[in-house]
């Protein structure tokens, strides 16, 4: 064990968060530009007090967020700038989404190992947290922003990954705003493609689409993945989907995906993909981290390749391939291939 990590150090990781999300939403990267800036212009660019802002700009530094040139004056760094709208990439919107949504699910992390309960579930709420009464507009608005920021950052390296010359139509199942597909759509002129999701998310997604200049080519189709997915495309993409859901609901859409195809139609997961043995690297510990939400959100899972390979295969998927996009896997099946 590094010197650096004890528990004592590991549990004030939540302060951590705090820190990213006030720079996030004092729009810190966005008042400091450029160049250097004096903490007393960058108080009055962003409202802050002067000698508080001084003591963030501080921890932010210890973070590589922002670099100290002077005594009196701040940059922010190349990392730093992801927390900028306009950066590439921006995680800005998933900043605040993970300080002001996700940090209050793990509060009650507790009570989700003791009864193996949903909060929405502990709740009263139902089984479904994103079909939940009780879920707030600015919820939803704030986790399609989380989403986009996540999407948007990943796009590139499933182009790389994946060959599309062969393909026509793709559609994204579960889909949402369009992100993902729009930015297929934009790097693959050859393609057509659907997002298909919840009809709350259709005027979004079109606005999308007409803003990236792809509207003649993308469309929306409003529906539910777990009632019935409709044909017409060669290929579909479930990007975040499956971890979402316990193994009878991810069959049930699995099977869904595999009537809307045609044979040896292709079926692409993104997902995290979770080590056999874990250990304390990073990317496991994220991965790790990453599964607890799962249990105390909509209460899935994050899985291995071995168990998303016997998912799959129980739809009549066969698995081709699996590989590595960075925080995410694209694993890569075809239908009918016994």
């Amino acid at each position: 064990m590094r010197r650096s990590e004890s528990i004592h150090d590991l549990v004030q990781s939540h302060r951590i968060t705090a820190v990213i999300y006030a720079a996030a939403k004092l729009n810190l990267a966005e008042a400091t530009g450029g160049e250097a800036k004096s903490v007393a212009e960058l108080a009055s660019l962003v409202s802050a007090n002067e000698s508080a802002l001084r003591r963030l700009l501080i921890a932010l530094t210890t973070l590589g967020i922002c670099r100290q040139e002077s005594l009196d004056r701040f940059a922010i760094t190349d990392l730093g700038r992801q927390l900028d709208r306009d950066g590439d990439p921006s995680f800005k919107d998933w900043v605040i989404f993970e300080g002001e949504m996700l940090m209050r699910s793990w509060s009650g992390l507790l009570d989700s190992v003791r009864t193996g309960a949903t909060a929405t579930q502990l709740r009263g709420d139902g089984d479904d947290r994103y079909a939940a009464a009780g879920v707030p507009p600015e919820w939803t608005r704030q986790f399609n922003a989380a989403m986009v920021s996540l999407t948007r950052s990943i796009v590139p390296k499933i182009i790389a990954s994946h060959d599309f010359a062969p393909a026509h139509i793709v559609m994204d199942v579960g889909g949402g705003t369009g992100e993902l597909i729009g930015g297929l759509l934009q790097h693959t002129p050859h393609l057509e493609g659907v997002a298909f999701d919840l009809v709350r998310c259709e005027a979004q997604a079109r606005a999308r689409f007409e803003q990236l200049g792809i509207a003649g080519r993308g469309r929306f189709v409003a529906g539910n993945f777990f009632e019935t997915i409709p044909r017409g495309a060669d290929t579909i993409l479930m990007k975040s989907i499956l971890h979402n859901w316990k193994d009878d609901r991810c069959e049930t859409i699995l099977r869904n995906c595999r009537d809307a195809l045609p044979a040896s139609g292709t079926l692409i997961v993104i997902e995290r993909i979770m080590p056999e043995r874990v250990t304390a690297r990073p990317e496991n510990r994220s991965c790790a981290m990453s599964d607890l939400n799962m249990l105390r959100g909509p209460g899935g899972r994050e899985r291995t390749e071995a168990e998303y390979r016997k998912l799959a295969a129980s739809a009549d998927f066969t698995f081709i391939g699996t590989k590595d996009i960075g925080i995410f896997s694209l694993i890569q099946f075809r239908k009918g291939e016994n």
